[in-house]
C-alpha cells in the first residue's frame, strides 16, 4: 500500500519548501544595514562638527543644509528597514500559523517542550 502524496514539496525535516524560515537571514541583513547606517550617520555628523568650528556665514548655512539632508536620508533608510522588519515578521507569523494548522499536535509538543525548558531555567536561577 502506497501513501498518497500530500501535494507539498517537503524537505528533509518535513517542512514544506515554502515554509522554510527566512526571517533570521532578513533580520540579520536588516540589523547589519541599520548598524552600518548608524555608523555612517555618526561619521558624517563628526565630520560636520569638525568642519563647522571654522565656518562662518554662508558656509555655515551650507553645512546646516547638508546636515538636514543627511538626517532626512537617515530617516528614510530607517523607515525602509522598519518596513522590511515588519514584512519579515508578517511572513514568519503566516508561516507559523500555517504550520500550527497543518500539524497541531506537533506544535503542542514543541510548545510544551519550550515551556519545560523555560521552567527549568527559571527554577535553576531561583
Amino acid at each position: 500500500m502506497q501513501a498518497k502524496p500530500s501535494g507539498l514539496d517537503t524537505g528533509s525535516n518535513g517542512q514544506s519548501a515554502e515554509a522554510k524560515p527566512t526571517m533570521l537571514a532578513t533580520a540579520s541583513s536588516v540589523g547589519s544595514a541599520l548598524s552600518r547606517e548608524a555608523r555612517n550617520f555618526l561619521a558624517d555628523i563628526e565630520e560636520l562638527v569638525k568642519a563647522t568650528t571654522s565656518l562662518t556665514g554662508e558656509e555655515l548655512v551650507h553645512a546646516k543644509a547638508k546636515l538636514a539632508e543627511r538626517i532626512t536620508a537617515a530617516k528614510a533608510s530607517v523607515e525602509q528597514m522598519g518596513g522590511a522588519i515588519a514584512d519579515g515578521s508578517r511572513q514568519a507569523a503566516q508561516t507559523t500559523d500555517r504550520f500550527v494548522h497543518e500539524r497541531p499536535w506537533q506544535a503542542i509538543g514543541i510548545g510544551a517542550g519550550v515551556g519545560v525548558l523555560v521552567g527549568l531555567l527559571i527554577a535553576r536561577r531561583a
